[in-house]
């Protein structure tokens, strides 16, 4: 399946990750997993672009359009899941080891018992009617976390800066990032967590063009507890920068931390 010109520059433009724009907590990606195969990004290409016509920024059901991707799994998964709705959201769905700590920090954050995480993702997480949390992405496009850069096949004229993933971060920053600073401006968001991100200086300059003003406070990490964090408060919101993930790195236990205890303690 061919990507093609047209509904890549839509996705770019507009795709803005999943959830809805007024859930009270959102979380910030560097960017979503996945883009391994040309198949993978062309089946969401075609999703978004038949579904959010409009030219504005959107953030879409992520159970409907994992629907149309397939799973593409190895191993034992492959003949269990045929496509990313049946992996995730389905009856025998496997729990996403970054996803049930975004949670667990939500349910921290507000002061509450965890519910069965699992349960909780198929049933409720991400769903943009129940307005309790947004998945946005400051990168568009879905790309593997092993450094790896499946995009510079594309023979793209009008798209020659995703030759580099340097090249595509630079370009589509800045637009990107006020949009999203834009949104919490209007939307107001009890808490938004930008996680994974490489960035922290320039993430703090361009909070500040929204936002002037605003002072960030750094909290230190404790180990195997709470990551190291950048916190302000904006227009009512609590912003948290960290370089930290929701899963292991590396598989490595000691790069983990309780992200239940995160919420409590950022509340």
């Amino acid at each position: 399946m061919l990507i093609q010109e047209k509904l890549l520059k839509h996705w770019m433009d507009y795709f803005y990750g999943y959830g809805s724009w007024n859930a009270k907590a959102w979380f910030v990606a560097f960017e979503e997993s996945g883009g391994d195969l040309p198949e993978d990004v062309a089946e969401r290409l075609n999703y978004f672009t038949s579904v959010h016509r409009e030219k504005i920024a959107a953030l879409c059901d992520i159970r409907e359009l994992y629907r149309k991707v397939g799973a593409r799994l190895e191993g034992p998964r492959a003949a269990k899941f045929t496509t990313l709705y049946d992996h995730r959201f389905g009856p025998q769905s496997v729990q996403h080891g970054g996803w049930k700590n975004l949670i667990a920090f939500t349910f921290g954050f507000r002061g509450k018992e965890l519910p069965d995480l699992a349960k909780y993702q198929r049933q409720k997480f991400l769903q943009p009617s129940l307005g309790s949390e947004a998945l946005v992405t400051l990168y568009p496009l879905p790309a593997p976390h092993n450094h790896a850069w499946y995009y510079s096949w594309l023979d793209i004229p009008a798209f020659s800066f995703l030759k580099s993933r340097k090249g595509y971060q630079e370009t589509v920053y800045e637009k990107r990032i006020q949009i999203i600073l834009q949104h919490i401006k209007k939307h107001s968001p009890e808490v938004v967590v930008m996680y994974g991100m490489t960035n922290i200086l320039e993430l703090k300059k361009s909070v500040l063009q929204v936002f002037p003003g605003v002072a960030f406070k750094t909290v230190k990490a404790v180990n195997l507890h709470t990551p190291q964090y950048h916190v302000t408060e904006v227009n009512g919101t609590k912003l948290i920068i960290t370089t930290q993930v929701p899963t292991l790195r590396h598989n490595r236990i000691e790069t983990g931390y309780d992200w239940y205890a995160f919420g409590k303690e950022v509340q």
